[in-house]
């Protein structure tokens, strides 16, 4: 039997303005209360960097918050980069033809 990984994640802010770090599991566990942490977060227009190289797992509901994301910045007027996208979800983005949404920015 696969064990999953513990469904707990982080959305902290980073060293300066506007850059924030997200670790752990961004998963259906842990989907809806990401969308809420990055909405209450990411307040005003401007420009926001989020790194995500300490995400240990991802599956397409993080994808999913991720692309919600990158929405919300687009209707919103303000400009959004991910960096260090780990390689499991940009497997997830490729095959669901959304990588350059990700990716756009970089």
């Amino acid at each position: 039997m696969t064990r999953l990984p513990s469904a707990e994640f982080e959305l902290a802010p980073g060293g300066s303005a506007g850059h924030y770090a997200l670790s752990g599991v961004l998963s259906f566990a842990t989907a809806r209360e990401a969308l809420a942490r990055g909405t209450a977060a990411f307040t005003g227009s401007e420009a926001r960097t989020v790194d995500l190289s300490g995400v240990t797992h991802a599956d397409s509901a993080g994808l999913s918050v991720l692309l919600t994301w990158v929405e919300r910045a687009r209707r919103e007027g303000w400009h959004l980069t991910y960096t260090t996208l780990p390689a499991q979800l940009m497997k997830i983005a490729r095959l669901c033809a959304v990588e350059a949404l990700l990716t756009a920015a970089e």
